[in-house]
């Protein structure tokens, strides 16, 4: 905390930044994007498709949809126009730049740096945004992004959970979505992940049988919390939240914390599982 805050001049914390990005954050996020990405590309003067220019032909032509006959022939200019457009774009406008340029095939170590610096400045920054998986998503405190990022790094290097992976990239693509997140689909995906996990390590065909059959497997779950993930699978199979099965009348719509809460839940319970299953040596 600093002088200004210590007098109560400025308020000691901001408040979580979720549908907005203010000032401070914009220009922490350019200076980023410039120090640790565009000055990282090669601005080579005289080849007309170095490593920058290609760059600004990939983004001109996906990104902001542009002529690319109209791209100025100085890299000076180039970077100009990207820096007026990040600093007049909507807020999430700038997201959804931050995770193009993540997603164009470049330098592994760069990339990595990149995210990672990105990530600490969300935080600090009080964003409510965290990157995972290469996707700009709405987890707001380490516990959670790491919970989340786990279940997607362990479900990855194990191909009999390669279902679960894809689920949970489903669940993190549809709560991420800026402009029309999908929560209802979101909670869906993340319970069909927890499904696909109990269901490869148990080899029955439903979570709830799969839930039930975990001792004979030498998998031990407490009563009480296995209970309680019983209830979170009967919360997604009520028809009064129609995320399971086809809406039949009005249901009670599910929003960004009932989707946020499924997410972080579902990885925990997963990463919990597959502890559990390689601390008892569980083949599946």
């Amino acid at each position: 905390m600093n002088f200004s805050q210590r007098i109560g001049e400025k308020p000691a914390f901001k408040e979580i930044q979720l549908h907005q990005i203010d000032s401070e954050l914009r220009i922490t996020l350019w200076n980023i994007v410039k120090m640790s990405y565009l000055d990282f590309l090669d601005k080579a003067k005289h080849s007309r498709m170095s490593i920058f220019r290609a760059f600004a032909f990939t983004t001109w032509f996906n990104f902001y949809k542009l002529p690319v006959d109209q791209i100025s022939i100085y890299d000076s200019d180039i970077e100009k126009f990207i820096r007026h457009r990040f600093f007049n774009d909507k807020w999430f406008e700038i997201y959804d730049f931050i995770e193009f340029i993540i997603n164009i095939d470049f330098n592994e170590d760069i990339k990595t740096e990149f995210i990672k610096t990105l990530n600490n400045a969300l935080e600090k920054e009080f964003s409510g945004y965290r990157i995972i998986n290469n996707i700009v998503a709405p987890i707001s405190n380490q516990i959670e992004l790491e919970e989340v990022a786990n279940s997607i790094s362990n479900t990855n290097n194990l191909t009999a959970l390669e279902g679960v992976n894809i689920h949970m990239n489903s669940a993190l693509e549809f709560i991420s979505d800026k402009k029309n997140p999908n929560y209802r689909n979101s909670i869906k995906e993340s319970i069909s992940a927890v499904e696909s996990t109990c269901r490869v390590i148990t080899g029955e065909s439903t979570l709830g049988k799969a839930l039930d059959k975990f001792e004979t497997k030498g998998l031990i779950i407490n009563n009480q919390l296995q209970a309680g993930f019983e209830k979170i699978y009967a919360y997604t199979n009520d028809k009064d939240t129609g995320i399971r099965h086809a809406i039949v009348e009005q249901a009670n719509e599910p929003d960004f914390e009932d989707a946020k809460y499924m997410l972080v839940s579902c990885s925990s319970f997963i990463n919990y599982l597959i502890g559990k299953a390689e601390k008892i040596g569980l083949k599946y």
